[in-house]
């Protein structure tokens, strides 16, 4: 069985938009906190590092969303991580937010492409990290 990275998130009253449900792009920005605790927690490669000392980044070249049911505020989200697709500079993530109930409020399919800082240009993700991602990886997928 392959590992799920996986953490929580409670909504909060500036996530939400007058009508109290998450307004679209802080679900980004969850999205993004997510992947950064994925990189520092379970690849080891944390954005301090991976930007200032390495100078590489892992922008985002494409992503698919789909918002299943609102979330409100005060509900506490679980956030599940996946590898879909693994290449030489790039990553297809599996992303899953649930709700309290486990309802799907969220899924996504970011590309994550690594990146020279100085030109921007792709370069292979480091072997460690691209080793440590394989342990996420799964044929399996939200959408």
């Amino acid at each position: 069985m392959n590992d799920v990275f996986r953490n929580t998130v409670q909504v909060r009253f500036g996530h939400c938009d007058p009508a109290g449900i998450v307004f679209y792009p802080r679900y980004f920005e969850m999205l993004n906190e997510l992947v950064e605790d994925w990189f520092a927690q379970a690849l080891d490669w944390p954005f301090d590092v991976m930007h200032a000392i390495d100078r590489a980044g892992v922008p985002t070249a494409a992503l698919d969303c789909r918002f299943h049911a609102p979330s409100r505020l005060g509900d506490r989200l679980t956030r599940d991580l996946r590898v879909a697709h693994l290449g030489e500079s790039s990553c297809v993530l599996d992303i899953r937010f649930a709700g309290p109930d486990g309802d799907t409020r969220l899924t996504a399919t970011p590309r994550l492409v690594c990146v020279s800082l100085e030109d921007l240009a792709p370069r292979p993700l480091p072997a460690g990290v691209r080793a440590a991602m394989r342990a996420f990886q799964t044929t399996e997928t939200h959408a």
